[in-house]
């Protein structure tokens, strides 16, 4: 197929290009490139791209697609924290408009990066499917309900909406991001020789590979219409939901001389969830996914050791989303609305 990825040159992105191409799609990229100057490592599966504002996307730009993968978003949680307009702006209005133009321009598939996010308190005592109430906490989550409520009313005849909810990432990327749990936890560990978890560690989080993420979505490119139309998948492994603390001990066995140290105390964080991933292992078995807490952790401390990653620089703002947005907004180069100013 000849696949739109939005959000190309995001933290997933440059990954799910090359798992997309490794299957051979013709991909091309849309960014608004917030991040270019972030690089962890250089991109191995470069492709055309478009430079543009998801709030700027116009019909001609989604001329003569198959499918439109749809990553572009502000994440995370702190950003909607700051200012939930900018979160509701760019993650619901402008994804809302991109499906509606995709929808008149014919593109047939429309695949979205939800997330688990959405069962923020479900409340309930064991494993959440794709049938259980939304709770969303945070704005961030708040927004993926509704767009996946936006993208079923668009459903139809040549229109296929399929929504990923995604487990909270992990994984070494080009485009790197410390502010998610197990690559955070990976970084204090190798940095500073603790694993400094910032809440109680009794919170219960699901957590997936990037490339699994990625190979969900080819899974559901490759299938037929039917099986994934208008389809919510929880993407993960049954096996990887965990409390904070029990990831914390995944790192701690790859860094054996790290203490682990609660910063957070006794403030345990609210959203606390344990997911089943089952409609998505019965509805993909060719596309498994095979990336454990315990493997990540190691790809994540040896890619932090081969990069010499220093203190200075996890806490820069290079992979914190939300520091080098402060930092646009600061020197200038983006308006109050997040738009670029030069």
């Amino acid at each position: 197929m000849r696949v739109l990825v939005t959000g190309h040159n995001g933290y997933i992105g440059p990954v799910m290009l090359r798992v997309l191409q490794a299957a051979g799609h013709d991909c091309v990229g849309l960014d608004t490139d917030y991040f270019v100057g972030c690089e962890f490592e250089a991109a191995r599966a470069p492709c055309p791209e478009l430079k543009v504002d998801i709030r700027d996307v116009e019909p001609k730009h989604l001329e003569g697609f198959d499918a439109i993968v749809h990553l572009a978003a502000l994440s995370n949680d702190p950003m909607g924290d700051i200012n939930d307009d900018w979160t509701y702006d760019i993650n619901l209005r402008a994804t809302i408009k991109l499906a509606e133009y995709a929808k008149a321009a014919g593109v047939k598939r429309f695949v979205y990066a939800s997330s688990c996010s959405i069962y923020g308190s479900s409340g309930i005592a064991g494993f959440v499917d794709e049938t259980a109430p939304f709770a969303p906490l945070t704005a961030y989550a708040i927004s993926k309900v509704k767009c996946e409520e936006a993208l079923a009313a668009l459903a139809g005849p040549g229109f296929s909406p399929t929504y990923m909810r995604n487990a909270t990432a992990f994984g070494a990327s080009p485009r790197l991001r410390v502010d998610i749990v197990l690559n955070n936890l990976c970084a204090w560990a190798v940095t500073t020789g603790k694993i400094n978890i910032m809440s109680d560690g009794s919170p219960w989080r699901p957590v997936v590979h990037i490339e699994d993420i990625s190979r969900a979505v080819a899974a559901v490119l490759a299938a037929p219409v039917e099986v994934v139309h208008d389809q919510g998948f929880n993407v993960g492994l049954n096996s990887e939901n965990y409390q904070v603390r029990d990831i914390a001990g995944f790192v701690r066995a790859v860094v054996p001389e790290a203490e682990v140290t609660y910063a957070g105390g006794n403030n345990p964080d609210p959203r606390s969830y344990r997911v089943s991933f089952d409609k998505y292992a019965k509805a993909f078995p060719d596309f498994p996914l095979t990336w454990t807490v315990a493997a990540g952790a190691r790809e994540l401390v040896d890619a932090y050791r081969a990069h010499g990653l220093t203190l200075d620089e996890f806490q820069g703002r290079r992979y914190i989303r939300l520091k080098q947005i402060k930092h646009l907004i600061d020197t200038g180069l983006v308006d109050d609305s997040l738009r670029w100013t030069k």
